[in-house]
């Protein structure tokens, strides 16, 4: 029997040449599950072998108030979310009301406004010199602050209310999901054994969407853990805060990589106990779950209820900051609109849209890799190559120094020594420090939307590519990223979004002279100056919403209603 021989190399086998081209997609995802894992394995051999140990001195002072304070904020931003999310969720899902399509994606608004920003829109309401506490005054004739009591925004509250109301839509997208794929059957069942519609969601319903509820709930618990500029500008002493005056102000970076090892086992405790909340739980999809969802008609009163239980998140998460930008943008935009704000657009857009592109690049790689080895070593990748989006950005940025630093550390030395000349910092000093940074953070999310993309996608077309004599990479490049094309395009625009919002990982990592809008803005706020920081906070925002929406769209594309 003839052999089919490769054009490429006459003297491999068709077989043979495959195998091999297999064998160097599996290459390329070990070197660069490597190369992502390399932050948090620096952190902790820093941690270890610090030149300095302070740590007997952190136990002993600081330490424990970084942690009962985290610990508190954790528990209020996650309880205030819950109860936002899953509400709200509930409410547009299963309640028939005026608006309720208004608010089905409304509601992921407030997923646009970084917790920054939305802490120096109110603090710039509420404060003593405020419009809010000056109108008081005005009214009721009060001369100072000791005439009346008014809330301290500026607060661990307070910090705890600005991060849950923009970080509730976690819950809500992935509850209202959970809700969508339930079977209407249940409902039926349960009404017809008496039980009211809000014993059914806390008998029926919420048990079943408790999985999708715990990671909706983890992410928003690591979110909190990564905040550095709402706990900063309301001085609330947390890790995140802890580790940048470490750093930046003791000067101790091996202090700094303590406490970020303790931020670490915070988010492996969160995955452990999201993983463990569900590990006895398996669920199969109902017959019905795509049949027509028949809502609960309610009385008029109760109708107004739902409207102001999704409304009042939306005005306080979006529509309030949004105008307080907006009109701040529109009243100083001659003074806002200068060369800095257009350099620092422009760095933003090139340092996010180089590390969506990277992320992206990267996520086939592996997505791929793993459709052409599906074997544990491949999951296993696959899972350390996530680890980037479980560590705060504060985190990660002691992780990416240490080993970028001591690379150019090195190249210098050995370029003075046989050559002469000085290189510099070439990657910690750059740019480039930042993009890998970004890239390491989100590459979870590229990766997992072509992994689950490509599982959609029937093996049979790889096999009839094959055997067409295509290899693998002209098989992916001639079928699957055709069809993935949807699917890329939103994983680069949450890639793109996600960049342009990181703030922590971006004041620690930055060039030199070198800032991003989020910085700008962050810049501005610390000096009180909110009116010349709301243009660049409003493109942070506006760029938000685009993503928010094509995720809002699928979700409701994925079940008929009625």
């Amino acid at each position: 029997m003839t052999e089919v021989v490769s054009s490429a190399d006459p003297g491999l086998s068709q077989p043979l040449l495959a195998k091999r081209t297999s064998k160097r997609w599996l290459l390329s995802a070990i070197i660069t599950t490597a190369i992502v894992a390399l932050p948090v394995l620096a952190v902790i051999f820093l941690a270890l072998f610090p030149e300095e140990n302070i740590w007997p001195h952190l136990i002993s002072t600081t330490l424990p108030r970084y942690l009962i304070t985290t610990l508190q904020l954790m528990v209020g931003v996650g309880a205030l979310t819950l109860i936002i999310g899953l509400s709200t969720a509930w409410a547009v899902t299963m309640c028939d009301f005026p608006g309720r399509k208004f608010f089905e994606w409304a509601l992921l608004l407030p997923f646009a406004v970084p917790a920054y920003v939305i802490a120096y829109v109110y603090t710039s309401l509420l404060d003593y010199a405020g419009p809010v506490q000056r109108a008081l005054r005005e009214w009721f004739g009060w001369q100072n602050a000791s005439d009346y009591w008014f809330p301290e925004i500026r607060s661990l509250e307070g910090a705890t209310l600005m991060i849950g109301l923009v970080l509730y839509p976690y819950v809500y997208l992935l509850g209202r999901a959970a809700f969508l794929e339930q079977s209407p059957s249940l409902f039926a069942v349960s009404r017809s054994l008496g039980h009211s519609a809000l014993s059914t969601f806390f008998k029926v319903v919420l048990p079943i969407a408790r999985p999708a509820i715990a990671v909706g709930l983890s992410l928003v618990l690591m979110e909190t853990l990564n905040d550095f500029g709402t706990v900063d500008f309301f001085a609330v002493q947390t890790l995140t805060r802890g580790l940048f005056d470490t750093w930046m102000n003791l000067g101790n970076l091996g202090g700094a990589a303590q406490i970020a090892t303790t931020m670490l086992i915070f988010v492996v405790i969160l995955v452990t106990l999201e993983r463990y909340s569900r590990r006895r739980q398996q669920q199969f999809a109902a017959r019905d779950n795509r049949d027509p969802i028949r809502r609960f008609s309610m009385s008029f009163p109760r109708q107004m209820i739902c409207v102001a239980v999704c409304a009042i998140p939306l005005i306080f998460g979006f529509l309030i900051p949004g105008a307080t930008l907006g009109y701040y943008a529109w009243e100083y935009f001659d003074v806002s609109w200068n060369p800095d704000f257009v350099r620092n657009t422009m760095n933003s857009l090139f340092l996010s849209g180089t590390a969506a592109l990277t992320t992206l690049f990267i996520g086939v790689t592996l997505a791929y890799s793993r459709r052409l080895h599906n074997t544990k070593g491949m999951k296993v990748l696959m899972r350390l190559s996530s680890l980037g989006y479980a560590m705060p950005g504060a985190v990660l940025a002691v992780g990416v120094i240490v080993p970028l630093a001591g690379f150019d550390n090195w190249l210098d030395s050995l370029m003075r020594d046989y050559v002469g000349i000085s290189t510099g910092l070439l990657l910690s000093g750059s740019a480039f420090a930042l993009i890998f940074a970004y890239t390491v953070r989100f590459l979870a999310v590229s990766a997992g939307s072509v992994e689950s993309a490509l599982q959609k996608i029937t093996p049979s077309m790889d096999m009839a590519s094959r055997s067409l004599g295509h290899s693998p990479g002209k098989t992916l490049l001639n079928v699957h990223l055709p069809m993935l094309r949807g699917t890329l395009l939103t994983a680069a625009l949450v890639v793109f979004v996600d960049c342009m919002k990181e703030l922590p990982a971006t004041l620690i990592l930055r060039p030199f002279n070198y800032e991003t809008l989020a910085t700008y803005v962050y810049q501005f706020a610390s000096d009180e100056q909110l009116y010349h920081s709301a243009l660049p906070a409003l493109i942070i925002v506006l760029a938000g919403i685009i993503p928010i929406i094509l995720m809002s769209r699928s979700i409701s594309n994925s079940r008929t209603m009625s």
